[in-house]
């Protein structure tokens, strides 16, 4: 009867070891699909805002009659410059937003790529790089 107990008493440590390595393995392919996954999605997200101000930036050069300068900036967006006649903005209903990264956007007028220059430098906030730290441009 002793015998019998013993055997169903509980689990033994190498079971528990056992469960805890399957556990440990799950949690690490997981883990890294979802760390990709993050990453490619702020890439996606940064694409995305930078196609919104473009459209709000060619909405402002059809009633201003140009884009908004260096200086001017994409708070041109928002905000009447000093020298721009027919504004008819705010052109974006929420605020600037930074990047996926937290870092502003960087726009240029005239651009180096094309009419205006838009871009995120990406993960790394450096230009050039590639996979996660590739730039998001307008070009």
């Amino acid at each position: 009867m002793t015998r019998l107990r013993r055997k169903q008493a509980g689990i033994t440590l190498i079971e528990l070891l056992v469960v805890m390595v399957i556990i440990a393995l799950f949690a690490t392919i997981v883990g890294t699909r979802v760390g990709r996954n993050v990453d490619k999605a702020k890439h996606v997200a940064a694409k995305s805002q930078i196609s919104e101000y473009e459209s709000a930036l060619d909405q402002f050069k059809l009633d201003v009659g140009r884009y908004p300068t260096t200086e001017e900036g994409l708070q041109a967006l928002r905000t009447r410059p000093a020298n721009a006649a027919n504004w008819d903005g705010p052109y974006l209903k929420k605020e600037l937003q930074n990047d996926p990264w937290g870092r502003p956007y960087l726009y240029r007028f005239p651009g180096t790529h094309g009419d205006l220059d838009l871009l995120s430098f990406g993960a790394d906030g450096q230009e050039g790089g590639d996979g996660d730290n590739a730039d998001i441009v307008n070009w």
